[in-house]
């Protein structure tokens, strides 16, 4: 990863690592996109500020990790331990901090499997914290906790009261977000630890799957394949997306300063169609990449939003989106194997 990156998120968090000085961190989820990024920064904050920290990461299969990510599987200071979230054995020991952001949001998993991923991993996670002298606990959720975000509702809060629909099978993993939150809540208070909630919205950055149900991915496989970027629908739905580097600092800091059982979106306030972030993509590339619309915009149809109002991160925690756009995508490509 490119050190620059890892400095960034360091800049960005001055002041907090302090609170993990010699202290053990359990993580789920550490070999995913956004657990990738909280090793790396992890084991970049470890070294720079010499914390004498350790993190012990749940992975169901260490070894692929290990042949995707050497640097990181060779350090002393991570420790994979094997096993599913759902029903994975406590390691020994306690863990001062606990951080699960291991479940699944991509197709095609069954949505009944989707489901009971999330919940029942969760309650296993939340069963370790209770018995390991956990004291704060930093829950990733999703702003699909949301349902769909009403026409005229361009940015949405976290006090905003609307939900997904409980009867249709897509709501599989938003229902299951909404679940695994009021867990959270229940078991911390019940057992004592801080429980933060950092709901993510879209992201962009080294180790985001390119083949999978991320747009802004898809595009930049288009583009490292010489073209065209094509729009499967018809562009018009308003998205965000936040640089990794800036996605970890702001994990790290809800974790360690947010609000217990105060929930906070995580993501860009910085509003673009997909048919604007298909252009971005497409104008990263030289030659500039030719771009696709499959579809025609519904006459009169209101465009669909999934875009976070962040104001309470801002003014809480003075969390800002430091990397643009135009940006985040150029450091993706430059990133991405050829």
């Amino acid at each position: 990863m490119n050190p620059l990156d890892l400095d960034h998120i360091l800049a960005s968090t001055t002041g907090l690592w302090e609170e993990l000085r010699g202290k053990r961190i359990f993580i789920t989820g550490g070999t995913g996109f956004i657990g990738a990024w909280l090793l790396e920064s992890f084991a970049w904050a470890n070294d720079k500020l010499d914390l004498g920290a350790s993190a012990t990461v749940l992975s169901r299969n260490p070894i692929t990790f290990a042949a995707r990510m050497p640097h990181l599987a060779a350090r002393s200071d991570l420790i994979f331990h094997e096993g599913d979230v759902r029903n994975f054995s406590f390691p020994a020991g306690s863990f001062d901090f606990v951080i699960h952001a291991g479940t699944t949001s991509s197709a095609p998993v069954e949505p009944l499997e989707m489901f009971a991923t999330v919940v029942d991993g969760t309650r296993r996670v939340l069963e370790l914290a209770a018995t390991r002298s956990t004291r704060k606990l930093l829950f990733v959720s999703s702003g699909a906790v949301y349902g769909r975000q009403p026409a005229g509702l361009t940015h949405v809060p976290e006090d905003y009261a609307g939900a997904p629909d409980p009867l249709d099978p897509a709501s599989a993993y938003g229902e299951g977000k909404r679940a695994a939150e009021l867990a959270c809540a229940l078991a911390g208070q019940k057992h004592g630890f801080e429980t933060k909630i950092a709901r993510g919205f879209a992201f962009v950055g080294p180790h985001l799957p390119l083949d999978a149900h991320f747009a802004i991915g898809n595009f930049i496989r288009d583009g490292l394949r010489g073209g065209p970027i094509r729009v499967r629908g018809d562009g018009t739905p308003f998205r965000s997306y936040l640089y990794a580097a800036d996605l970890a600092a702001w994990l790290w800091t809800i974790l360690l300063r947010g609000k217990s059982c105060h929930p906070y979106n995580v993501g860009s306030e910085e509003a673009l169609t997909i048919a604007q972030v298909a252009r971005a993509a497409a104008a990263a590339f030289n030659p500039e990449r030719i771009v696709i619309i499959d579809k025609q915009p519904v006459p009169g149809a209101p465009p669909q939003h999934y875009v976070p109002s962040t104001k309470r991160a801002r003014e809480e925690l003075g969390l800002q989106t430091r990397i643009a756009l135009n940006d985040a995508i150029a450091r993706t490509i430059l990133w991405t194997p050829k």
